[in-house]
């Protein structure tokens, strides 16, 4: 089992709060991870019909059954909060649950409901790249000053074909076929529970008009009329592939240093490799020549910046900005006290104008801010006219 850059602030939250939730996308090694830090825990899948069964016919037995307990798939049995929030009260005694979920909305409202104030809330995503390089993890707030690694054994295009979820990695199961595994279960067995959406195949089609527009700004209504839905129906079922982890956006910043600025979030999906599997792209030699490559790689800066967020236990505070006039910075890192601006560029050569953008956005009057990142397709690691120049797998 790689190490998780989660782990030690997983650790920390069971011996400070009685109960622990960790939430994640399906398959993105939730139940592995709290199998292995809390062994002497007695585990419980919620997933399996008898143990569920079991569960919401008596309750409160079912809770009797450890002194400490690992209870996964809580979202399963969401009824089992409200007794584990009689306990925790009745005893707080740091680490006593062990709660893990898959579907974020969903338990996210039944856990604020009923066990606010009694429980940590972490979020597991898949691997980073700096889990599968066995690296220490990435500081986001700290990119500009980075220290320079050597590349990984495999090159960028067919790290993103591949993506991040465990399980391609620990199994050696072949990318393609596992993901496509991996979207059927989602499509037919998730979406028909959490959003009740009845046409999948419609639903699918969304899905993969989506994914091709990831790292671009959302337009519902056009999204919707190519896929021959309305526009509250696309709102929906954006909010069912964020419900299940498979994608976000970025919105605007807010912070007004010119005028007319736009105001549409941007979309990016979180893992390539299940954006490869909606495009079709099938080796690291078609993406390489595909149109949306630069896209792609944007997507899969971005989804490691969360990723390093989510290991401090934070929201990731990542915005992009645009004004009418066409100029654009990528990514903004919002650290309260200062605001960081990232530039992606997929190619392997650093033009000597690769930083303009970067300077233009620092010499806004109105703008305190200095310095910044690009992240580029090569391997070097170097300053260039006041800036950071990153390789792609950020060391």
């Amino acid at each position: 089992m790689l190490d998780r850059h989660l782990e030690p602030a997983l650790r920390d939250a069971a011996a400070r709060s009685p109960v622990v939730t960790l939430t994640g996308p399906r398959q993105s090694g939730k139940t592995t991870l709290v199998r292995e830090v809390f062994r002497d825990h007695r585990y419980l899948s919620l997933e399996a019909p008898d143990v569920r069964a079991r569960a919401l016919e008596d309750p409160r037995g079912f809770l009797a059954q450890g002194e400490h307990l690992v209870l996964d798939e809580i979202q399963r049995a969401p009824e089992l909060l409200s007794y584990i929030q009689v306990l925790v009260d009745e005893n707080d005694r740091p680490g006593r649950f062990i709660l893990t979920g898959s579907q974020n909305l969903l338990l996210m409202e039944s856990v604020s409901q009923t066990l606010a104030g009694r429980t940590a809330l972490l979020r597991l995503h898949p691997f980073s790249l700096s889990e599968l390089r066995r690296c220490p993890p990435l500081d986001p707030r700290n990119l500009i000053h980075l220290e320079s690694g050597g590349p990984p054994p495999r090159g960028r295009w067919q790290t993103l074909v591949d993506g991040f979820y465990p399980r391609i990695h620990d199994k050696g199961v072949p990318a393609r076929e596992w993901l496509a595994d991996y979207f059927r279960t989602y499509v037919e067995r998730d979406l028909r529970e959490v959003m009740q959406i009845s046409d999948l195949r419609a639903f699918e089609s969304f899905v993969r008009l989506a994914a091709a527009r990831t790292s671009q700004e959302l337009n519902l209504a056009a999204l919707g009329d190519d896929v021959g839905v309305t526009q509250q129906t696309a709102r929906r079922w954006l909010s069912a592939l964020e419900i299940g982890f498979l994608a976000t956006t970025l919105p605007p910043h807010h912070a007004n240093y010119r005028k007319r600025l736009r105001k549409r979030a941007r979309l990016h999906f979180l893992d390539t490799g299940l954006i490869c599997y909606l495009l079709d792209i099938r080796d690291a030699e078609m993406l390489e020549r595909h149109p949306l490559r630069g896209a792609i790689f944007e997507s899969f800066v971005v989804s490691e910046l969360i990723k390093s967020f989510a290991a401090q236990r934070s929201d990731a505070p990542l915005y992009f900005w645009r004004d009418a006039t066409g100029h654009e910075i990528d990514v903004l890192i919002d650290l309260g006290e200062r605001v960081i601006p990232v530039e992606v560029k997929s190619g392997e050569t650093v033009a000597a104008d690769a930083v303009d953008t970067l300077s233009w956005w620092t010499s806004i009057p109105s703008n305190p801010n200095r310095g910044g990142v690009l992240v580029h397709g090569g391997s070097e690691s170097f300053d260039l006219k006041g800036f950071r120049v990153l390789p792609w797998f950020l060391r």
